[in-house]
């Protein structure tokens, strides 16, 4: 029976045994004696127990150079004023060339825009955005009409990549339209979608054994990749942003495939695929992204992730035959030596390739606030 329904007038007495319990109870509760503690007359904190166990470094971290503090000949040493933990103070470049700090350096200290508001108030980039309407327009990419009653548009958006050469100095502003192929319908907007892209696994030991017999290492970037793949549905698109004037009721509907759609970087594949092939180039079965030609003492192989190329070659006058077949047929920019290719970093020497993803650590760091967070 609850207390409150017990009239004041009759008694209440508490057994020994509900004592002795309520007392047992206090001595795990949040309980806090109002007197001092006489064990501890200067009411110290208590000290926290510490593992005795040897600590010993993982043996993987031999591989990597992480000293106390960093030799301030890294590209990173302009630290933010009031950073406790800046991050030049962890990280060393000291065992790269000066060339390829200065690459690490342009790379990073570029900053790409992230909307169309903030990428029209700079020049290169207004020109990006032009060169690529341009482009589209030329490609004959959609076509202008009224919106047909029954159909929704999808939408799309610009979305900036800055493209550089092997030093490290910019190749160009690189400002590319998307559709937002995430609102297609399937069956009406697309049928197969399905395209392979290259392994990471294939690419290291492509690069494995390059560096092993000291092949040649370049990469080539395909301008609109995705135009040159017809599109057989008929797909919608809202005009970009910036494209028409106010008031005006049109909609694009696309002629060509384009970065977005589900079904854009299959019909890429499938035209790029053809054409290596017909130069004699056999698809591997392990990995479909993967093509190679022998021919003599010359082994050519080709890696493709998308728009992006990787060539290796024993012989430098076959990737310059290679080169001027793919320029016959699509839009190709040479960017040279292999230094920079899906994200990842590549550092060549005579003891072999250096793959790092710090630009894709930084850039983590940067974007959720922790650049000077402490690193342990």
């Amino acid at each position: 029976m609850p207390s409150s329904s017990i009239p004041s007038h009759i008694p209440v007495t508490i057994s020994s045994d509900m004592a002795d319990r309520n007392e047992s109870d206090t001595s795990h509760s949040n309980y806090e004696p109002t007197g001092p503690d006489p064990t501890n007359p200067n009411h110290e904190p208590p000290l926290l127990r510490r593992s005795s166990r040897d600590k010993q470094t993982p043996a993987w971290h031999n591989t990597y150079f992480m000293p106390s503090r960093a030799n301030h000949s890294s590209p990173n040493t302009s630290t933010c004023k009031g950073t406790r933990y800046p991050l030049s103070d962890h990280l060393s470049f000291s065992r790269f060339s000066p060339s390829h700090r200065i690459f690490l350096g342009n790379i990073t200290a570029q900053t790409e825009p992230r909307s169309y508001d903030e990428a029209i108030c700079h020049p290169h980039w207004q020109q990006a955005m032009a060169a690529e309407l341009k482009a589209l327009k030329d490609n004959n990419t959609w076509s202008l009409v009224p919106l047909p009653m029954g159909h929704k548009p999808i939408g799309c958006r610009w979305v900036y990549k800055i493209k550089y050469n092997s030093d490290g100095t910019i190749e160009r502003y690189k400002a590319r339209l998307v559709a937002k192929g995430y609102t297609q319908v399937e069956g009406i907007d697309y049928k197969e979608t399905f395209s392979p892209t290259a392994k990471l696994t294939t690419l290291r030991c492509l690069l494995t054994v390059a560096a092993a017999r000291n092949w040649f290492t370049h990469q080539l970037d395909v301008q609109n990749a995705f135009l040159h793949g017809d599109l057989h549905e008929v797909v919608y698109m809202t005009p970009p942003p910036g494209f028409l004037q106010k008031g005006d009721n049109v909609v694009c509907r696309l002629n060509k495939s384009l970065y977005g759609l589900k079904q854009a970087s299959r019909n890429w594949f499938s035209t790029f695929s053809d054409t290596v092939q017909k130069a004699g180039y056999t698809q591997s079965k392990a990995d479909y992204s993967l093509f190679t030609k022998t021919q003599g003492k010359s082994f050519t192989a080709i890696l493709i992730y998308v728009d992006d190329i990787l060539l290796t070659d024993n012989d430098l006058h076959e990737i310059k035959l290679l080169k001027e077949c793919l320029l016959k047929r699509f839009h190709i920019k040479d960017l040279g030596d292999l230094k920079y290719f899906l994200g990842i970093e590549f550092c060549r020497s005579k003891n072999g390739i250096i793959m790092s993803q710090r630009k894709y650590a930084v850039d983590i760091l940067q974007d959720s606030g922790l650049m000077g967070s402490r690193p342990e």
